[in-house]
């Protein structure tokens, strides 16, 4: 089966529009989605910026607000800006690396998703993260899910994916990756991108 690789990061806005219907259209597509969490603060940082663009360009910030308003209701989807922006998907992206290994990075990440941008929740939060965690997987395996995100070869292996990225000349989320190294960036990327999968 043709496969793409969904590069997203649990802060960036467009990610959350990509993560809501990246595997229904996967599935109608014929494509496997590999769900590929990483940070875009170092590679901001290594671009001269502090934070995020939207920060760093209010009008920009606005303009993506407005965008996303427009998107999510188009879309059926709630939308609602966290009172921090960006917010501090680290916590969330190394749990998401734990359930990369057992097949449930997808609900998860989806859930955090509409955490942090349908409720507007604080999801570098513990708690709210552990609310998030036990819907799916079992609340007795909760706690040694945490204690394994933050071992640290998940915490390497989360270093080596933003490096990855990296490599890969991702700039941007969500960005997609094809088999044959084809690189798509930007929510409204994603058909585009699922169907250069398809005829590789």
């Amino acid at each position: 089966m043709p496969k793409l690789e969904f590069w997203f990061d649990f802060a960036s806005t467009y990610s959350y529009l990509s993560a809501m219907r990246i595997e229904r259209l996967g599935r109608d597509a014929g494509v496997d989605i590999a769900w590929r969490p990483f940070l875009l603060g170092p590679i901001f940082q290594a671009q001269g910026l502090p934070t995020s663009p939207f920060n760093v360009y209010p009008a920009k910030g606005r303009y993506m607000i407005r965008d996303m308003e427009r998107i999510c209701r188009s879309r059926g989807l709630s939308f609602k800006m966290p009172a921090v922006f960006p917010t501090n998907g680290l916590a969330a992206a190394r749990i998401a690396l734990v359930g990369e290994a057992e097949g449930w990075i997808a609900p998860f990440s989806m859930a955090v998703f509409e955490a942090g941008f349908a409720r507007g929740e604080d999801i570098g939060d513990a708690s709210n993260l552990s609310k998030i965690l036990v819907s799916v997987c079992p609340e007795d395996q909760a706690s040694n899910v945490r204690a394994r995100s933050i071992e640290p070869a998940n915490k390497d292996k989360l270093r080596l994916h933003s490096n990855r990225a990296v490599e890969l000349g991702i700039f941007g989320a969500p960005s997609f990756l094809c088999a044959d190294g084809e690189l798509f960036w930007g929510d409204d990327r994603l058909e585009e991108a699922l169907i250069w999968a398809q005829v590789l």
